[in-house]
């Protein structure tokens, strides 16, 4: 945020009034430019203060935005086994309902040439 600029009128009028701005409105002037550049250097100070605040908070979320990929890689990792794991058990549940059907099938008709 850029500093802010005070406008005072009265350092602008005594410069106006006077007819030679050297002589004794320039120990006013002196004066006015000391607490200007003081109130610029308090905001430039207010400013690089600000700016370390919001770089470190920066640094947070980057740290916190580093862990939350990590953790949704491992996250599809264990989905993508889970998921290889399902499909082998569905493989091996179909194979097994086939071979049951079959057998089912074969006693049923031992059963019909028995009666």
């Amino acid at each position: 945020m850029a500093p802010s600029i005070a406008f005072y009128p009265q350092a602008q009028t005594q410069t106006q009034t006077t007819h030679h701005p050297m002589k004794s409105s320039s120990g006013d002037e002196e004066i006015f430019l000391r607490r200007r550049n003081e109130e610029l250097e308090r905001e430039i100070k207010k400013s690089l203060e600000r700016e370390s605040q919001m770089r470190e908070a920066l640094e947070r979320s980057n740290q916190k935005l580093r862990l939350v990929e990590e953790a949704e890689e491992m996250l599809c990792s264990q989905l993508g086994e889970l998921e290889a794991e399902a499909a082998d058990q569905a493989r091996l549940y179909y194979f097994q309902i086939k071979e049951l059907k079959e057998q089912l099938s074969l006693a049923h008709k031992k059963l019909t040439k028995a009666l």
